[in-house]
């Protein structure tokens, strides 16, 4: 198994799914788009492709000239029934891929936040082994609207699109299942200055907040991760 992770900024762990990735053996290339490596040519080299969030947005194409073609990239896999699994940023991505719209300067959410599955998401194998309500981590401003041919599988009343699917195995979250209260607690030490300008106080209550509902959002980013693995 050969897996392509394109990061979209520094510091940006793969957490849940590094974890799920290793129990599996897999292969993984890590390609540094934001520092100018070239994304792969096409989709034959690998055998599924993740895209991780960051802090431009989804059409800062002038800034980050790479994200067209990382979008084409992300239909290229899901169109050869190739897994995909764009997270935050990677989820908007694969949204304007397969013809969403894209949607900036949205309602945010910050913080483990509660999100309810779909009656498709109910069934889905990514998402099939979670309660229908669970907390996971939030960091997003925007958002976008559900692809012509997608499934919405997870919502909240904050943001509509919280998870789909395109064709067998294309998903996006559009909440970071990946990061794990370990990688919550690099961002709060790494970006403390993003972290109060989204909420602020936070970081001030980071215990409690911590306490409260990491436990339950590591198990379920877990379960995630590795239902996408064997869906690869």
């Amino acid at each position: 198994m050969r897996v392509a992770i394109i990061e979209n900024m520094a510091g940006t762990p793969h957490g849940q799914l590094g974890v799920a990735l290793e129990e599996a053996k897999a292969q993984v290339d890590v390609i540094r788009a934001y520092a100018g490596e070239p994304l792969p040519a096409d989709a034959g080299g690998h055998d599924a492709l993740i895209v991780l969030g960051g802090e431009q947005n989804a059409l800062d194409d002038v800034l980050y000239p790479y994200l067209p073609d990382l979008a084409l990239l992300m239909k290229a896999f899901g169109d050869a029934g190739k897994a995909v699994m764009g997270v935050c940023l990677g989820s908007q991505l694969l949204a304007r891929a397969y013809g969403g719209e894209n949607i900036l300067a949205g309602p945010p959410e910050f913080g483990w936040e509660d999100v309810s599955l779909t009656e498709e998401g109910v069934s889905d194998p990514l998402l099939s082994g979670l309660e229908k309500v669970f907390p996971i981590f939030q960091w997003h401003c925007d958002t976008f609207t559900l692809p012509p041919e997608a499934a919405r599988l997870a919502t909240n009343g904050a943001t509509r699109n919280q998870a789909f699917r395109v064709g067998r195995a294309a998903y996006g979250t559009q909440f970071h299942f990946e990061a794990s209260a370990a990688v919550v607690d690099g961002w709060c030490e790494t970006f403390p200055a993003s972290v109060e300008k989204m909420a602020p106080g936070w970081i001030d209550n980071y215990g409690e907040h911590r306490g409260r509902r990491a436990d339950m959002a590591d198990a379920a980013g877990l379960e995630i991760a590795r239902a996408w693995v064997r869906l690869v």
